[in-house]
This record gives structure tokens, C-alpha cells and sequence, in this order.
């Protein structure tokens, strides 16, 4: 039986561009060469988005907005026959304004909660997965819960903290998505020959 195994992928910032606290689907583009990208991947991999939406827990929107934002994601993809297996959001922060949300979490990365409540669900290998984000928080989470990172280094992080935790240590730091794309699927094929 093969092994399951997914790609996780940071949503604004890395799929999208960033629009703080947006949730207007008319404003939602996808970043550049991600179709293309994710295409290539699907061949291989599940694709999941793991996202936090701090803006649930400051009221300025809602979980039934972020509905909207998910299906014009879907149907920006489905131009690329491109179809996610999963799309997870923590909707905590534990400065929000908005109760109930205004807590600390294990889903909120850097945590790795919604990656392993993905894997589990998916019946997924996490060794044998993949976390794509901008930022050194989505690498933690993804290496936390036992994944493959990768930094899209875009400009968005911008403390560079490596020394918080071995976690945040990229396996690997790409110019662009189609860049990270290509060395998840570069490691496919070498792991592929070498065993």
C-alpha cells in the first residue's frame, strides 16, 4: 500500500497574497506560479491549507466569512484541475477581543494541532510530508509535528529567530513557491531511486 502524504500550505503569505485580516473573496488572488506548482504536487501529495485567522478572535470577521475565502481559493484552483484535501484554521489568539476565541491553543502555529488533526484524519504520514510557509512560525509548526519545511523567503519574516527552537530551522529556504515546489518534488525522486 503507498504511503499518504501531504503537502501543508500557509495560506496568506504563501498561497495568496497577504491582505491583513482580509476575508473578502474578490480580493483574493493567487500568488505567482501556484497553480502551476500545485498541479505538479497533487500528483504526489495531498494538499492542505493550515492557517491562522487571528481576525476570528479581533472580530473582524467571522468563521462563516472565512467560508468564502475557502471556496474562492477552491475555485481559483480548479482553473489548474487543482482540488485541496483540507482546509484547517485556528481561529484563536490569546490577545482577541472575541470570546470564545480569545485563547492559547495547540492548533495556532507555531503549534503543530492542526497539522497532526489533518494527518489523523487523512491518515497521513508526517515523515513523509511537507510544510510550505513565508514565515519561521509555519516551519516550527510543521517541524513540531514531524514534517519536511520550507521557507518561502518573500520578505514577510522578518525576525529571522532561529535560535528560539531547532524546530524553526528551514530543511530548506526557496525564492518563491514554484522554487519550494520544485525541491519537494527534486527530494521526491532522489528519496524514490535511493531506496
Amino acid at each position: 500500500m503507498a504511503v499518504k502524504k501531504a503537502v501543508f500550505l500557509d495560506k496568506d503569505g504563501t498561497l495568496i497574497p497577504d491582505i491583513p485580516y482580509n476575508a473578502d473573496p474578490d480580493l483574493i488572488s493567487l500568488e505567482t506560479g501556484v497553480g502551476e506548482t500545485l498541479a505538479q504536487l497533487a500528483e504526489y501529495f495531498q494538499l492542505i491549507v493550515i492557517t491562522n485567522q487571528a481576525g476570528i478572535a479581533f472580530g473582524r470577521f467571522t468563521e462563516k466569512d472565512l467560508i468564502g475565502v475557502e471556496k474562492r481559493i477552491a475555485d481559483l484552483l480548479q482553473h489548474y484541475g487543482v482540488r485541496l484535501s483540507g482546509f484547517y484554521y485556528c481561529p484563536h489568539h490569546p490577545q482577541g477581543s472575541s470570546a470564545p476565541y480569545a485563547k492559547s491553543c495547540t492548533c495556532r502555529k507555531p503549534g503543530p494541532g492542526l497539522i497532526i488533526k489533518a494527518a489523523g484524519e487523512h491518515s497521513l504520514s508526517l515523515s513523509d510530508s511537507w510544510m510550505i510557509g513565508d514565515i519561521l512560525n509555519d516551519v516550527q509548526a510543521g517541524k513540531a509535528a514531524g514534517c519536511k519545511s520550507i521557507l518561502i523567503d518573500n520578505g514577510n519574516e522578518t525576525e529571522w529567530d532561529f535560535m528560539a527552537s531547532p524546530e524553526r530551522i528551514p530543511d530548506y529556504i526557496s525564492k518563491d513557491f514554484a522554487d519550494a515546489g520544485k525541491y519537494i518534488l527534486r527530494t521526491e525522486k532522489n528519496e524514490k531511486y535511493s531506496k
